[in-house]
């Protein structure tokens, strides 16, 4: 994974030229996340569009059942696919705050299968992996992350596949510089 060569694309706003709607969209965000996220700079475009992302994204980051491990997983999963360099170093580091072995992140990087023995963690991985591929996966897959996960669990980390596609192809795009 790597970044093409060039400067960030990301066009910030001046304050004194944002609108009441973006102002507000800004306050939301750092009502619900602590700070203004890199992707919301590039969402404050649209800032309809950026508040329903911050209520999703602090939903899913914050209140999901899945635990903050098993998030982070996700994100980096995801970013993986979508070569989205910044969103994935941010979240191996929290990933490797958490806990998670160097070997596990290495996998992941390289495109091998992890030794992921944690039952939730496992189909986790096997979810994003089959939405990847095209097709609706397997039965015995969708059996298992219903089993495992719940079917709040599957929809949330669905949702989270998603989310953090959308976050990673915005960096990736706007050429955010991955962070040291």
């Amino acid at each position: 994974m790597s970044n093409d060569a060039g400067p960030s694309r990301i066009l910030d706003i001046p304050p004194d030229q944002l609108t009441d709607e973006q102002k507000a969209g800004i306050d939301a965000v750092v009502g619900g996340r602590g700070r203004l996220l890199t992707p919301y700079r590039i969402w404050l475009y649209s800032p309809k569009l950026m508040r329903a992302m911050e209520t999703l994204g602090t939903y899913l980051n914050k209140a999901s059942s899945l635990s903050e491990r098993e998030v982070e997983l996700g994100i980096v999963l995801i970013a993986h696919h979508w070569h989205g360099d910044y969103v994935f170093a941010a979240h191996v580091k929290r990933l490797k705050e958490l806990g998670v072995p160097d070997a596990i992140m290495d996998a992941i990087r390289r495109g091998a299968v992890p030794d992921l023995t944690d039952p939730r963690e496992r189909v986790i991985y096997d979810v994003a992996k089959a939405a990847e591929q095209p097709g609706p996966g397997s039965d015995a897959l969708f059996e298992r992350a219903t089993k495992v996960l719940g079917r709040n669990g599957l929809a949330e980390l669905l949702a989270l596949l998603g989310y953090y596609s959308a976050v990673a192809m915005a960096m990736k795009l706007h050429r955010v510089p991955v962070p040291t």
